[in-house]
């Protein structure tokens, strides 16, 4: 092809030397390129577009899925956020919860405490009664006995007042130091 070219350009060169128009020449030229053409647009410019075209085609598609995938992330994102906004609503919900048992319970450790406190300070009070009323019934019994020892003491003796009342303090010594 190169070579009829080559063969056409000479002959032009040849003819414009010799001062002659050749239309021959130039029509054949002008096929010559008119042929080259079509054979560059047929294997040439219709492979090139449409690699040209798969490649927009391509680059199309890689922005779409990158687009698609910025879009997933954008709601990956809001969906962690919200998840994490959840998150620490509940750990604040069972704060408080803790809290709130927390006060319960010291209130009840409190309430059983003075219920206690109550149930003990009765049941003292209740068993020093029982002691009191222990010792002085049996405060009264030596004082019965002691009595009835001293009547009979009189009785055995009649004594005067004087030694009465002697026989009577020594029977209040000897009551007070078996105590």
């Amino acid at each position: 092809m190169f070579t009829i070219f080559a063969l056409g350009a000479a002959g032009a060169g040849e003819a414009a030397a010799e001062g002659h128009f050749n239309g021959g020449d130039i029509i054949f030229q002008l096929v010559a390129f008119l042929i080259l053409l079509a054979l560059l647009r047929k294997f040439a410019w219709t492979p090139i577009m449409n690699i040209m075209k798969e490649r927009a085609d391509h680059i199309s598609n890689e922005i779409s899925g990158a687009e698609q995938k910025n879009l997933e992330a954008g709601k990956l994102i809001e969906e962690q956020r919200a998840l994490l906004k959840q998150a620490r609503q509940e750990a604040q919900n069972l704060i408080e919860n803790a809290k709130k048992i927390g006060e319960q319970q010291k209130e009840e450790i409190i309430t059983t405490a003075r219920n206690e406190a109550i149930r003990l300070k009765e049941s003292a009070r209740k068993e020093i009664e029982q002691e009191k009323d222990q010792a002085v019934a049996a405060l009264r019994n030596q004082v019965a006995s002691l009595s009835v020892m001293i009547a009979s003491k009189v009785i055995e003796k009649e004594l005067n007042e004087q030694a009465q009342e002697k026989l009577i303090s020594d029977y209040l010594k000897e009551a007070g130091d078996n105590r």
